[in-house]
């Protein structure tokens, strides 16, 4: 049995991953999924890894995924806890010393991001969250997701990050192929560039864990029997 720890993006809840905890819980295994403290603005990326360690406890052969802006927290839990599998999903991917304010500059993000805007009709960076995130996510599950969302600290998206080089624990990218936020094109690149890995790819938009959350269950238990 393995125990994932599952952090969740920016402005977001725990509660993001429930229909995903729910599968991972019929395989055999344990779930731990808090809620950042991305609503303390006086909170930075430090306190964020905090929250995660004390809700872990003395759970070990961990599995630590972390969604869209929780790449800046997964590996900070990584380097502290004994980890087994680092698991970056659609995720933002850190550089020593880098705030997650100036990662979208210094990945070149806004022209990937138009470059497949053009390519899909808008759809890449649209301002409806329905579209932009929550594409193929019943309507009715998105709006509770919208309404569960929170503000987003100031203080941690202006936290340089703090380790100096990524943490030495295994690491596997899963990027999601009708991701609106994260071309995969960009992630490709990003994952290859930063972290000299190949990433995954499933079917599912940036909200994997709600739009398709046994297939995310399915390839987050191969990593571990493989």
């Amino acid at each position: 049995m393995a125990t994932f720890v599952l952090i969740h993006g920016g402005g977001d809840v725990g509660w993001y991953w429930h229909l995903l905890e729910a599968e991972l819980r019929l395989r055999g295994h344990d779930v731990v999924a808090p809620d950042l403290p991305c609503d303390d603005d006086s909170a930075g990326l430090a306190e964020y890894a905090d929250a995660v360690v004390e809700a872990v406890g003395g759970r070990r052969d961990l599995v630590v995924v972390g969604q869209s802006y929780g790449g800046f927290t997964a590996p900070l839990v990584a380097d502290r806890l004994p980890t087994d599998l680092l698991v970056l999903l659609a995720a933002m991917i850190p550089s020593p010393g880098e705030t997650p304010e100036d990662w979208w500059i210094n990945t070149g993000y806004s022209q990937a991001a138009r470059e497949q805007a053009a390519r899909d009709g808008g759809k890449t960076g649209s301002e409806d969250p329905l579209v932009g995130y929550y594409n193929g996510v019943p309507r009715a599950l998105a709006e509770e997701a919208m309404r569960r969302e929170r503000d987003e600290s100031t203080t941690a998206w202006r936290t340089p990050w703090p380790l100096e080089a990524w943490p030495d624990v295994p690491t596997k990218f899963v990027l999601c192929r009708d991701d609106h936020l994260f071309p995969p094109d960009f992630l490709r690149r990003l994952a290859t560039e930063r972290l000299g890995i190949t990433p995954d790819e499933i079917p599912g938009c940036h909200c994997v864990a709600l739009s398709h959350p046994k297939e995310l269950a399915d390839l987050l238990v191969g990593y571990i029997a493989g």
